[in-house]
């Protein structure tokens, strides 16, 4: 998922508030690697978190030789949660009941978006998984609107969603395609709790623990097969790699460039994430796609990009 900043303007912030030294060494890691940054512009800095996080996908599909996707999504979700607590270090009690509900809901939908778009790159490849979830933030960025011009996105989506069905001829698993419809509508719903969540849990508490909550639903399912098969010095270097490539290195490019970039710009540069997936399957995994798959993921990649240009809101998805 992109489109998260779990980092504040200012990060004094961290320093006044962390209690351990760990923290503080991670925090000082991130801040150091965000100013060093500071000399790129922060189109490119997106850009590059957004490849890592589809290096990162490339590297759990060679994950999937060892352990299945609920492993390699506990390995991402799990370190990046550790990461998180080590920065914030969150306030936890003294919530109502039905806080925690809004929390564990959260978890919830950040545990099936990751979890069901690893499983669906196990069965399509990476591009035509990250066209599809993208329909998730592009219903949520057009729902309610009665905009006559709001309608060719959803007709550009629909139509690049139709030429990517088994229906269509186009000769895709239709397990993954459900799969990556699955991730999307878990990211929509992520996207939808997000505010409710941030009124309850301050500054980013709510991120924090919402990543620890899913976590926690993945760690039954996930923990035995990921425990015995990271033994292999290959395969804990290919986990290492790919929660460093999800989630430290995004986090740390996506601060950077946010500080610097107007909404509209990166809801923009956001939307060419599955074009840019698409050409890191093709190299990386030798993901060769047809023409209709090509212009698919391009319709969506419009729809995505046009939603953005011209929401009236100026805001991101």
């Amino acid at each position: 998922m992109q489109a998260v900043n779990p980092y504040p303007e200012d990060y004094s912030q961290v320093f006044q508030t962390n209690r351990s030294p760990l923290a503080a060494l991670v925090s000082l890691v991130i801040k150091e690697g965000s100013a060093a940054a500071g000399s790129i512009p922060p189109t490119v800095l997106l850009l590059l978190s957004t490849l890592a996080v589809q290096v990162g996908a490339v590297l759990a599909k060679q994950l999937f030789t060892v352990i299945d996707p609920i492993g390699a999504t506990l390995v991402r979700t799990g370190l990046g949660a550790f990461m998180l607590l080590l920065i914030w270090q969150p306030q936890v009690w003294n919530h109502r009941r039905r806080d925690y509900g809004l929390l564990a809901l959260s978890g919830l939908a950040i545990a099936g978006t990751n979890l069901a778009f690893y499983s669906a790159i196990s069965h399509i490849p990476l591009g035509i998984a990250s066209a599809i979830e993208f329909i998730g933030p592009l219903g949520v960025a057009l729902v309610g609107s009665r905009r006559l011009i709001d309608l060719t996105w959803v007709i550009l989506a629909a139509v690049g969603l139709i030429l990517l069905t088994p229906i269509s001829g186009a000769g895709l698993n239709l397990l993954g395609i459900c799969l990556a419809l699955i991730s999307a509508g878990c990211w929509a719903a992520y996207i939808f709790l997000a505010i409710p969540v941030s009124r309850v849990f301050p500054g980013q508490d709510g991120l924090t623990l919402a990543m620890m909550m899913a976590t926690v639903f993945l760690l039954p399912f996930g923990m035995k097969q990921v425990g015995v098969s990271l033994l292999n010095p290959t395969m804990f270097t290919y986990a290492i790699g790919l929660a460093l490539l999800a989630c430290v290195v995004p986090y740390s490019l996506e601060f950077s460039a946010l500080k610097r970039l107007p909404p509209r710009i990166f809801g923009i540069l956001i939307s060419i994430e599955p074009a840019i997936a698409t050409m890191v399957g093709f190299i990386l995994l030798g993901e060769s796609l047809g023409i209709r798959s090509v212009t698919a993921i391009g319709l969506i990649v419009t729809a995505a990009v046009g939603s953005t240009l011209f929401n009236r809101d100026d805001s991101i998805h």
